[in-house]
Formats: structure tokens, sequence, C-alpha cells
């Protein structure tokens, strides 16, 4: 069950050293960066797992602000409470560094079943769906299990409302209906498009998420929405019995025009390097449901407070040592493109981007993509961070916002943790602050603390080539 008192147990000095030592007595490789940072380490695991800042800003922060989507009031709100905040916690060149971004409106939406009987059905609205007309669009249903029963069925299809009841699998697999339901359904004629919600579990409650249109050929844009796994599958049994299946869609959705708003930055500024740079962060916009603490208030909170710590222990790293709050994951990535355009000519100097995105969980260590050299530093950093459980770096994806950059060879990682739950409450009204530990985010916190800080110390040479930025 998830805590909701803010006591955090401390964990044990020796934890501290001795694991780290009898590591490094089995990897002598290790041993100067295990020798020299072991100290500095300890005390931001000792500072982050005793204190209850981040847990309790991110509280503030979700409480006070809920939902934060792209164009939102209550986003720039949140942004500008924490810049004030940042400002307190004596950070240096803290800033907001202007983007413009999407503004999709949901409006009123819902979904009546009217035959086999009248009922209402749980849905939600996919990101940048165009609306309904304002009495709705009212069809028969045709559901299908995935997009080959649709090509097979096409004829059925059109004047339709196509309904796609894919089970979840895994996060990539399902999540191409989400993306394409509405082209793929277009295209054989379909009025409206379907899906069943993106989530590995479910208490009738629908997921959200962007969607996308490919209008070539003239394929029109049709509304498209998610229905609760349950109620998919309720409309799936009354077709195979044979029953008419007839429901009435009304969206109010529409997009306005792009509206301004701002990726948070501040710095311990390098005491050597200040020029190179460490980047760690997370996304500060959410979907407009629930309170967007898991995705992603809490990485972006934890990243801010690995800084602070610094800050608050004195550690005053070679490297200037960055947290980035992207702006405009959900929808857009305008934070990520905007950050890459903005700082473009400086990007060969920065030497790592760590990003968490996947609720701060229990953490067992990072994702990379970049040179094998530095994966290899990252891994003797990860030996000071067994206290916590997590040590290991192993390559593979990382995550969206700093996709721009490492597109253009700047090396990033993205926080592991235990993603048991979070497709249970991802893009949902459940992903509310009830659902995180704060002794599991006070590890996140330690890890991104140790990572980074330690990169951003280490004496080598950790620049590296950039690619040009692409055209715009």
């Amino acid at each position: 069950m998830p805590r909701t008192r803010l006591a955090i147990l401390p964990l044990a000095l020796a934890l501290c050293a001795a694991p780290a030592a009898a590591h490094a007595q089995a990897m002598p490789a290790d041993t100067s960066v295990g020798a020299r940072y072991r100290e500095d380490a300890a005390r931001l695991i000792r500072a982050a797992t005793t204190d209850t800042t981040a847990w309790s800003r991110l509280a503030t922060l979700t409480d006070t602000f809920g939902h934060r989507l792209s164009g939102s009031r209550s986003l720039e709100q949140a942004i500008d409470w924490i810049l004030a905040e940042m400002r307190r916690d004596g950070l240096d060149a803290v800033r907001g560094e202007p983007v413009m971004v999407p503004h999709w409106v949901r409006g009123a939406e819902s979904a009546v079943l009217l035959t086999p009987r009248e009922a209402p059905l749980a849905m939600i609205g996919l990101g940048s769906s165009v609306g309904t007309p304002p009495e709705g669009v009212t069809a028969d249903v045709l559901v299908v299990n995935d997009f080959d029963e649709l090509r097979r069925r096409a004829g059925e299809a059109r004047g339709k409302i196509v309904l796609i009841d894919e089970p979840f699998t895994t996060y990539r697999q399902t999540v191409r209906y989400r993306g394409g339901a509405a082209t793929a359904a277009a295209r054989v004629g379909a009025v409206a498009a379907l899906i069943r919600s993106v989530s590995s579990y479910s208490i009738r409650n629908p997921h959200t998420g962007n969607m996308r249109y490919d209008t070539t050929g003239g394929v029109p844009r049709i509304p498209t929405a998610a229905l609760s796994v349950e109620d998919a599958m309720m409309l799936h049994r009354m077709q195979d019995r044979g029953e008419r299946v007839r429901l009435r869609l009304t969206m109010g959705a529409q997009t306005l025009p792009d509206a301004p708003s701002r990726n948070v930055v501040a710095e311990i500024r390098g005491r050597e390097r200040p020029d190179e740079v460490v980047i760690v962060s997370g996304h500060i916009d959410s979907w407009d449901v629930g309170q967007g603490a898991m995705d992603d208030a809490g990485g972006a909170v934890a990243a801010w407070e690995a800084v602070r710590l610094m800050k608050a222990l004195g550690l005053h790293p070679r490297r200037t040592v960055r947290v980035v709050m992207w702006t405009n994951e959900e929808n857009g990535v305008r934070g990520g493109s905007g950050y890459r355009d903005a700082h473009r000519a400086e990007l060969g100097k920065h030497v790592l981007a760590i990003e968490s995105d996947n609720g701060v969980f229990k953490p067992s260590g990072f994702r990379y993509d970049g040179p094998a050299r530095l994966m290899e530093a990252a891994r003797r950093v990860g030996v000071l961070l067994e206290p916590v459980g997590a040590g290991e770096v192993n390559p593979g994806e990382t995550e969206t916002d700093t996709g721009p950059i490492g597109e253009l060879g700047v090396p990033t990682m993205g926080l592991e943790v235990d993603g048991t739950k979070y497709f249970w409450f991802h893009h949902s009204a459940g992903d509310t602050m009830d659902k995180l530990d704060p002794r599991e985010m006070a590890q996140c916190v330690a890890a991104m603390a140790v990572m980074a800080y330690v990169i951003a110390d280490l004496p080598d040479d950790l620049t590296h080539p950039v690619a040009a930025a692409p055209a715009r």
C-alpha cells in the first residue's frame, strides 16, 4: 500500500560504505571512483533518505495546482511557483526558457450505449483528437481485435464507430492503437474510432494519451477516444452474441493556437569546467486528469531535489549540474526540441542528460544510450548506489524529452524503476499523490543525485562530438 505519512526511515551509515568497498575489491577498475566519491555519495544518500522535502514539495505542487496540460493556466502557475522556490533554494541561473506549445482543450465529453440497452460508458478523449458535432456522433459499432482484423472487415466499417479491443501486452506494442486507430478507422470509412484503454489494470478508469492523424490521400480526421477495459470487453461480448451495438459519442475537443510556456532551468555552476553540463530532469506538464503526480511531477521534483541537496551539502562539482523541468512532453515534446534549438551551440559540452519519467517508484539503476566509455564510468558510479539498490547501468532506450539532444549525440540516461503498477494509473484520473511512497521517491532522489554529481565531478575528458541540428 502507498504510504501517506512523511516519515522516512534513515539508512544505516554502514550500508553506504561496506557494499561499495566489497564490490571495489572484486572489480579493481572501480577502486579510484569508489574511493574518491564514497563519502560524498554516502552524504547524498543519507540526506536524500532522511529528508522529506521532495515528497512534501511534490504534494504541495500537485495538491495546489492539479494537472498541468500544455497551454493551461495551471501549468504556468505551477512553473511560476517552482521558479520562486528554486530562487529561495539559492540555486544558480534560475530561469524559465520560453517555448511555444500545443494548446488542446478536452471540453465536455461522453459515450452512451443506446442498443442493446441504454447505459453510460466510461470513456476519455485522446489528446489531439477533433471533436464531434454538438449533437454527437450516433452510429452502430464494429468491434475488432486489431488492425489486421480491421483490414479484413473493412467492408463492414463504413458509417460505423470502430472499436479496437486490443488487450494490453506491453506499452510499446499496445500504444500503437492509441496513436493510429483514428487514421486506420477513417481509411475504411468509419465515422469515429474507439480503443480499449491502454492500461495493464483497470477499475473502469480509462486512460488518455496523444494520438496522431495521417491525412495522406485525403483521409479525414475523425473523433477518437478510449473506453475503459471493462466497457470495451462488454461491447465485444455483445457483438459476439450477435447483438446490435449502437452508441452516441459526444466530444467537445478542440485545438487552439499554440500558447507560450517555459522549460524550468536552474543550476549549480561548475567550479572548474562551468561550460560542461550534466542535466538531471523530468517533465512538468501532465495530462488533464488526476494530478500528474506519477507522470511526471515526481520525476521533475526528484531531479530538482537532487540538485538542491548538492547545494545544501556544499558539493560543487567540476562541471555544471543543470536541473531541467521540460514542458510539453505529453503532446508535442516542444520542451525537448526547444531546449535543443536554444542550446545547440553548447551541446558538444553536454556530458550527460538524465531523466526520470516512469514514476518515482523503487529504483534499480539506469538505462543508458551513448558512447561505451561513459557507460563504463557510469557503471563505476553505480557501485556507489548499491546501498539503495540502484546500481545497475545497462544499455537501452532512454526518455522522450532528452531524445532531441540525444539524436545529436548527447549521451542520455533514464532512471529505471519498478514498473509493476505504472500502467495501472498512467494518463488516468488515478495518477494522484497517494500512489507514491515517500521512501521510494527518496531513493530515486539519491540515485539521480549521486549519478549526476559524480559524473559532473570526474576529472576525465567526457566531451563528445555532436551532429548538426536538423534543419527547421
